[in-house]
């Protein structure tokens, strides 16, 4: 990236990126850049609020008249898609998004595309979920988005692992009711699986622990993951010093860029 080339001036468009933390993400530059490149003033900010103040956050929000869109991240994905008038197909499914836009007639309007970013990462690596088996390990905004498009995909089989119990079975219970592939609970171990997809914050600080057993990766496995920051996370570390194929949180990020600038702009995909 040679810099953001933008003249700020009190007509320049406000988006934001949401979320608690916040210095991990890196789509703040490139995605100003991508405004600029498409001739739109308009920048992206990050903006750090806890899950607590959400509600108040949203008070101000609704009311920031060049505030056009809000990118949604780590915790907040959920709770953004009550704040949403409109959604699309997918993010009434999932119950959350990961962007929103300003309707013209007023309110948000929120679709959820990680999980298009997470499959256009894989496929930019030259790999192809169709009729794999696949193992995901976290069932929050991210992972839920990521299991939908993994099933569209063409995954025959999604095993779902997540400490929070009941937050794996009800999105086992809402995948399973497409009737598109077999999905069951499933564990950290990634033994039989060719595909390992990491959605979790798990990573993130030092000393977190690897979200599955390493060890047990066979070298063919292609493991995901959703993390930016660092930019290589310690699972994804551990998954190529056994030699497995991956994908990065970053490199995802880049697949879903496009399509995100497209929302905010009002550019139909």
């Amino acid at each position: 990236m040679k810099g953001i080339r933008i003249n700020l001036t009190g007509a320049t468009r406000l988006n934001i990126i949401l979320g608690d933390p916040i210095a991990q993400v890196k789509s703040p530059d490139s995605v100003t850049q991508a405004f600029t490149d498409r001739g739109h003033d308009g920048l992206l900010a990050p903006v750090q609020v806890g899950v607590e103040d959400l509600d108040a956050f949203f008070s101000v929000a609704d009311r920031l008249k060049n505030l056009d869109g809000i990118i949604v991240t780590v915790p907040h994905k959920f709770a953004c898609f009550l704040h949403c008038i409109t959604a699309s197909e997918r993010a009434d499914f999932l119950g959350a998004v990961n962007i929103m836009r300003r309707r013209p007639e007023g309110g948000w309007h929120g679709d959820m595309m990680d999980g298009l970013g997470f499959v256009g990462a894989l496929r930019r690596q030259g790999y192809s979920p169709d009729g794999k088996r696949a193992l995901l390990v976290g069932a929050g905004g991210a992972g839920s988005a990521i299991g939908l498009a993994l099933i569209e995909a063409g995954v025959r089989e999604l095993a779902i692992h997540d400490e929070d119990t009941k937050r794996r079975d009800d999105l086992t219970t809402r995948l399973n009711g497409l009737g598109r592939a077999k999905i069951l609970s499933g564990s950290p171990n990634p033994s039989g699986f060719d595909l390992v997809a990491h959605a979790t914050p798990a990573g993130m600080r030092p000393g977190d622990p690897l979200p599955i057993e390493v060890a047990k990766l066979a070298l063919e496995t292609f493991v995901g993951c959703v993390i930016t920051g660092p930019t290589v996370s310690p699972l994804i570390a551990a998954a190529r010093a056994r030699g497995c194929p991956t994908s990065t949180g970053a490199e995802m990020s880049q697949a879903l860029q496009s399509a995100m600038v497209d929302f905010l702009l009002h550019i139909a995909p």
